[in-house]
This record gives C-alpha cells, structure tokens and sequence, in this order.
C-alpha cells in the first residue's frame, strides 16, 4: 500500500499550528478567561490571523486522524483497531488527565496566587478522548467500507466524489449539524456537542476520501483553486461584513473550504518522503501532550519581563517549542516504558527503528 507522506505533512503542520495559537491566547484580553496565563501587554492584531485558523485548525485533525484509522485498518480487523487504538490514544489520554494536564493547571494557579490543588481532567487532551469514541462507534462501519473496496459501492462514491458536486452532501451535513447545535462561538469545539458532532463527521469524512481512491484527490487538486478562492473571500467577506460573528452556515462552508484546499494543496506538492517527516511525525504526538505545561512555564517567566508583546510571543514559541522537543528527544523517545504512555509504539529491540 503506498504511503501517502502529504497526510503525514499536514498532521505535522497542523499541531505547529495549534502550538502557535495556544501561545498567541496568551496575549489576547480574554485568554485568562479560559484558562491561559494572560499576559498585561495585549497583541490584539494577533486576533485577525487567528480568527483565520480557528475555524479549520481541530476539524482539519479530525479529518487527518480518520484518514489515519483508513490505513491502520489495513492490517487489521475492527477488533484488533479498537484495541490497537486503546492503547495508542486512550492510555496517553487517561495519563495526561492525571499527569500532564494538574501541571500546567498548577502552574496557572502559582502564577495568579491561587491555593495549589491537584486537578485532573481532559484539558487540551479532550480531542483525544473524542477520537478514542469515534472509532468505537464508527470501526464496525469502517470495516464494512473496507470490505467493499473494489465493489460497487466503492466505485459509486468514486464517480459521484469526481466533480465538486459530489461534495455538497458533505457540506450539508456539516452545515445541519450547526443549525441544529447552534454553537456560540462556532470555534468552541472542546467538550461540547458540536465539537463532538463535528469531529464525528470529519473523522468520517477523512476515512471516506482515503478509501475512495484516487479520484477524489484528483478533483481537489483540479479545483483547488476554486476552494482557496471561496475560503478566502468568505474570510474576508468575515472580517468586513460580520464583525464579530458570521453566520454558522457560512463558517462552515469556509472552514471546509480551507480543509479542501490544504488536502488539495497538500497531495500536489507534499506527498513526498524525508527525514525530517519521518522524525516530526513520531515527535508530534508526544510534542503536542507536553506543550501546554511548557507554554505556561514559559508565560510565567517571559510576561513579567519589559519588553514589547511580540518579542515576547517569540520567545514564549520558542521556550514551548524547544522544551517539548528537548523532553521528547532526551527523555521520552529513549525510555522504552515512558514511550507507550505518550502514542508511541514500544520498541522490542533497543535499537530497532520506528514504523
């Protein structure tokens, strides 16, 4: 089965996005209000590039994640990916609950003087707990999909998925998921029904245009222009006309505009192998369970200094940055029973190279 590297890419790109916007909440006023150590010196023309990436950033992991359940299905029945993913995802969610997340939360009450308390929960792991449910519940229907592949159905959905028609269905329920859960904001996405509903249809999305085949990556790429375009205009037409809220429906369309574009832009120039892939894709995981304590550890020494806001967020990416990679590379990686407990697979021999 050929291996298709531009996913591997934007599941790379995506969680550096998401570290870049959890640092930049920082400097918004409201950023303490959910959570973040919120710094005195606001950069609020951050909001403008982030208001950007709020709308696709999760849903864009969740399509990414369902394509990935498509390929670890291929060696596998649904039982075994069910229990394959219980220990891929749900053992490092039920040890962040208890080990990663009380650190950052303890950090955030030292920094505002509040009573230290120990402090389990999701936190920033709520999407692993999402995507642990959707393939519970979807893994009997993927494993049916999966079996008719090379059948008539398959070739069904790949002739309807050939024109940007095909993909209004899509769209649709997308759109009916919003009117009916009527999100405030659109961009709540953590513990919440339409978070959960939406990352359901996208993770089933992202199995489907895998296991589909070719013709449908070969329609993003002939009309990916057509979905950045619309992405971009209906932002613009954001920013412009609906200050500080636009309409459900239309989110909905952009942020599935900018999904298909990336996916479009993704498979043309991205699909191909390197060393750097092979290193960030195994870091990824890991990097994005230890990011939130570092973000605060760096917020809590970086935002009393005196000096201007975007230095400031520069050296918070940077400290965020360097200290989850540096616990990833010298601890992590190398201690085989750390490994399992942050999504990586245990190695059987001390020097046997990753897959």
């Amino acid at each position: 089965m050929e291996r298709r590297y531009d996913i591997d890419w934007i599941r790379v790109i995506a969680i550096g996005l998401l570290l870049v916007y959890h640092v930049a909440i920082g400097f918004q006023p409201w950023g303490v209000m959910i959570g973040f150590i919120g710094n005195d010196q606001p950069w609020q023309s951050l909001w403008i590039p982030m208001t950007m990436l709020n709308v696709w950033r999760i849903p864009l992991l969740f399509f990414v994640s369902g394509m990935g359940v498509y390929f670890a299905l291929q060696r596998r029945s649904w039982v075994q990916l069910v229990k394959e993913r219980a220990q891929r995802i749900l053992l490092p969610f039920a040890f962040g609950m208890v080990a990663i997340v009380p650190i950052h939360i303890s950090l955030w009450q030292r920094y505002y003087q509040i009573d230290m308390s120990y402090v389990p929960g999701p936190g920033h792991l709520w999407f692993l707990g999402n995507l642990f449910c959707y393939v519970v519940i979807l893994s009997p229907i993927f494993y049916y999909l999966k079996r008719q592949e090379g059948r008539q159905l398959a070739h069904w959905v790949a002739r309807v998925l050939r024109t940007p028609l095909g993909l209004l269905p899509m769209f649709a329920l997308f759109i009916v998921e919003v009117v009916i859960l009527k999100p405030v904001p659109f961009e709540l996405y953590a513990t919440t029904w339409h978070g959960f509903f939406l990352g359901l249809l996208a993770f089933f999305f992202g199995f489907l245009f895998v296991w589909c085949g070719s013709s449908f990556w070969n329609l993003l790429v002939r009309w990916r222009w057509l979905f950045l375009v619309t992405a971009a205009g209906l932002f613009i037409l954001r920013l412009l006309l609906f200050q500080p809220m636009a309409p459900n429906y239309l989110l909905s369309v952009e942020s599935n505009c900018w999904i298909m574009a990336i996916f479009a832009l993704g498979y043309r120039y991205l699909n191909r192998a390197s060393r750097a892939l092979h290193y960030l894709s195994q870091a990824a995981y890991p990097v994005y369970i230890l990011h939130m304590a570092f973000l605060y550890w760096g917020s809590m020494l970086i935002f009393p200094l005196d000096i201007a806001a975007p230095i400031q967020f520069g050296l918070v990416l940077l400290f965020t940055i360097a200290g989850s990679f540096l616990l990833y590379e010298l601890v992590i990686r190398r201690t085989r029973f750390l490994r399992p407990l942050f999504g990586l697979k245990a190695r059987a021999a001390k020097n046997r190279k990753e897959k």
